[in-house]
């Protein structure tokens, strides 16, 4: 059988799924203002609603086979159930299914090719229609409406998986379900390369979508040409050539946000890596959001002169300071009203650059203001300065990427770039007169952490609470500190600030900073998940019953796993996992460089792809034992991995070239996808099962295993415990598969020996 057409309509989903999953999820982070727990359910529902869609074809198989059972026994009576020819539910799929397949997997690859331009205009468009406009959404709304938008692709390729294995598995059962997951990878690859280099550079969401469908729709027309000749395949071909004509003339792109952003007037948008930049205009106020959330308005004096004057006060005669962010706020104009000779800017973003240049020129033309286009964190390990003052104006630490501007690694690299008497300033939380359990151990782990390198801690409560750190004397008399400067201001006058810096205000942020608590580091981000515990306490989260049932369902399913399919759950569970702390390591030693985060997820998928090939060599020679001792090396590299990214958080970033680190991650990154890879076509040869069978039972441990990693690892154990707890979870999962692979072999081979 030729299993070329197989292989590129997978190939093809592999590619559309990449690129699909990574706008679907930015629109939907983008919608509900999702921070890293959020960006982990939303990943695991998707890997969940696939997994699940592989078992809907199972089900509909067993139908099937039951009634070819019931008609089989109805025309032969009495001698069907002593003829041994009759066809049992495990061996009754339909012959020739290379060609019985292909009507269902060309239908499927229409589906997926159009259908996520209707999710894209469902989340745009719906979150409006359903829920009040402007309100902020919980977990409870968030997640179910992310059940509702991600269900209709994620199940339709779960069970083009299973059938396409189905019809590339007419004669050898484990050679289709093999051909299926690398042909996938492959896609993957390609995808999530030309997505991450290229696509999200140059096209909006919705044009971006039109590259996925119209391959998505030419392999269908390629399939239908087998089975119709010409007559059915112009319909897809149809189909791509209107796409390609209504995203050219109607911009829906310019259209949904308009809709979103009314009745704001939209004068700017852009896609960058970063995320999706929209400018909105409203009675002369210019408003900047970013995938959804507010960065800055062009009005917005309190915030501006907050941060500069509290910062400035402790430093008046400040000759060189460092601004992290905010190059557009209005902060550093604000600082230039002081003596200030130099004030560099570090922006991370092109395109919230390229907008101030275009609508607020006048903040960005200062001769005495530099502005930097890099990550501030990056920047600040390079050994620029030194800085008489450093001001850090990011926002909370709700993801575990804003987390590396919080820990104790990134405050003793602050302190080397500053004077000997320098100062460190930035704002945590929202204090209303009142905090709360959940602000206090915030504010108790960040100055617990800030005493780790600086030996004056000064918290002052305004509209944010304010960190001030330093060697040297700090003060909280902001008001005659701006009086000796001269310098005139809006919002932070005498009256304002009694108001805030009450005697009483200020004991009660210095009592909160007194707590026990643990220090935030770049590999246990514990203020990331303090952030979310205070984040979810605004909400009324009664996700509890439901995740009761999941666990419990999920603890059930686990159990009835074989050993080969558990062996593979585990190494979905550890390739999902390692790969976040692998990704936190890029994150947190070489900045936020997207483009390296975006080359790790490639060369991940990359080597999924050459340790599934690997494995698909193996031939006969593939048994339990080679499975086990793949559990066993990847129960090994879990252990070794948080000893390896320590290392490489000792090595100097000045005294290394970035590319070098970054060439070992991706090394790191290759090797475990490899393992991973290589244990999918091994556990395909041990499993006894036929094509449909083998392929929604591995594929569907494949992706739960991927949905669970993801979830624990990114949202609960890397935060709470740490990476090295995260991987000692991981190893000891796939050390357990590999025992059970073992024992499964044992009893085999004693079984054998009982019976010959």
């Amino acid at each position: 059988m030729n299993l070329a057409p197989v292989r590129w309509a997978v190939a093809g989903l592999g590619f559309s799924s990449a690129v699909t999953q990574l706008v679907l999820l930015r629109e939907l982070l983008a919608t509900f203002q999702g921070n890293e727990l959020i960006l982990g359910l939303l990943l695991g529902t998707w890997l969940l609603l696939t997994g699940i869609g592989t078992q809907l074809w199972r089900a509909g198989s067993m139908g099937e086979s039951a009634r070819l059972v019931r008609r089989n026994s109805e025309s032969d009576g009495r001698r069907a159930a002593e003829d041994e020819s009759v066809v049992h539910p495990a061996d009754c799929s339909p012959r020739a299914p290379s060609v019985a397949s292909l009507p269902g997997l060309a239908a499927l690859q229409i589906w997926i090719a159009l259908i996520p331009f209707a999710q894209v205009l469902a989340v745009r468009l719906g979150r409006d229609a359903v829920f009040l406009r402007g309100a902020t959404l919980g977990l409870n709304q968030t997640v179910w409406s992310s059940l509702l938008v991600l269900a209709p692709y994620c199940l339709a390729s779960g069970v083009f998986l299973t059938l396409a294995s189905r019809a590339a598995g007419e004669t050898n059962a484990a050679r289709g379900v093999s051909t299926a997951y690398l042909a996938d990878c492959l896609g993957s690859v390609i995808g999530g390369a030309l997505f991450t280099f290229a696509l999200v550079r140059w096209l909006d969401h919705l044009a971006l979508l039109v590259v996925p469908s119209t391959v998505n729709l030419l392999l269908a027309a390629l399939t239908l040409r087998r089975i119709a000749r010409n007559r059915i395949a112009v319909l897809p071909l149809a189909l791509a050539a209107s796409l390609v004509a209504c995203v050219a003339w109607l911009d829906p792109d310019a259209l949904t946000t308009a809709w979103q952003s009314r009745p704001d007037r939209v004068v700017f948008r852009a896609q960058s890596p970063y995320g999706r930049l929209v400018v909105t205009e409203s009675a002369g106020q210019l408003n900047f959001i970013e995938n959804g959330l507010p960065l800055l308005s062009s009005r917005q004096i309190e915030r501006a002169e907050e941060i500069a004057h509290i910062a400035m006060a402790q430093r008046p005669s400040a000759r060189n300071v460092l601004l992290i962010s905010g190059a557009l706020s209005g902060a550093a104009g604000e600082i230039l009203k002081y003596g200030v000779t130099n004030l560099t800017c570090v922006e991370l973003d092109p395109a919230i650059l390229e907008a101030g240049r275009r609508l607020l020129p006048e903040r960005l033309t200062d001769r005495r203001l530099r502005v930097v286009n890099t990550d501030g964190r990056r920047y600040v390990q390079r050994g620029d300065g030194p800085y008489d003052l450093a001001i850090v104006d990011m926002p909370a630490p709700a993801t575990a990427q804003l987390n590396r501007y919080y820990t104790a690694e990134f405050f003793a690299e602050l302190g080397r770039v500053l004077e000997s008497d320098g100062a460190v300033v930035f704002g945590l939380g929202q204090y209303d007169n009142y905090v709360s359990p959940e602000l206090a151990r915030m504010l108790a782990s960040t100055a617990r952490t800030l005493r780790l390198r600086f030996r004056t801690v000064l918290l002052l409560p305004a509209a944010k609470v304010w960190f001030l750190a330093s060697d040297g004397p700090l003060t909280p008399s902001i008001a005659a500190r701006l009086r000796q400067a001269g310098v005139s201001a809006q919002w932070m006058r005498p009256s304002y600030l009694d108001a805030m810096l009450t005697p009483e205000r200020l004991a009660a942020v210095a009592s909160a900073a007194e707590l026990p608590a643990p220090v935030n580091s770049d590999f246990r981000p514990v203020l990331y998940f303090l952030h979310l515990r205070h984040w979810l306490s605004q909400f009324d989260v009664w996700l509890g019953a439901a995740a009761i049932v999941l666990g419990f369902s999920l603890a059930v399913y686990i159990a009835r796993l074989s050993a080969s399919a558990f062996a593979v759950f585990s190494g979905g569970f550890a390739g999902s996992g390692l790969e976040v702390a692998l990704l936190l390591g890029v994150q947190v030693l070489y900045g936020s460089l997207y483009q390296q985060l975006g080359l790790i997820v490639t060369v991940f998928m990359a080597g999924l792809a050459v340790g599934a090939w690997l494995g698909g060599r193996q031939g006969s020679r593939a048994d339990l034992r080679r499975l086990a001792s793949v559990a066993f090396a990847l129960a090994i590299y879990g252990i070794l991995m948080p000893w390896m990214l320590t290392a490489l958080a000792q090595m100097s970033p000045a005294g290394m070239p970035p590319w070098f680190g970054q060439v070992l991650l991706a090394l790191l990154t290759a090797g475990l996808a490899v393992l991973v890879g290589l244990e999918f076509p091994l556990a395909c040869r041990v499993e006894r099962a036929d094509v449909g069978t083998l392929a929604s039972r591995l594929f569907c441990a494949d992706f739960v295993g991927a949905c669970v990693g993801a979830i624990l690892a990114g949202a609960l154990l890397i935060p709470i415990l740490g990476v090295t707890a995260a991987c000692g979870v991981a190893a000891s999962l796939n050390a357990l598969a590999g025992l059970r692979l073992l024992w499964r072999g044992r009893t085999s081979c004693t079984s054998s020996i009982q019976s010959s």
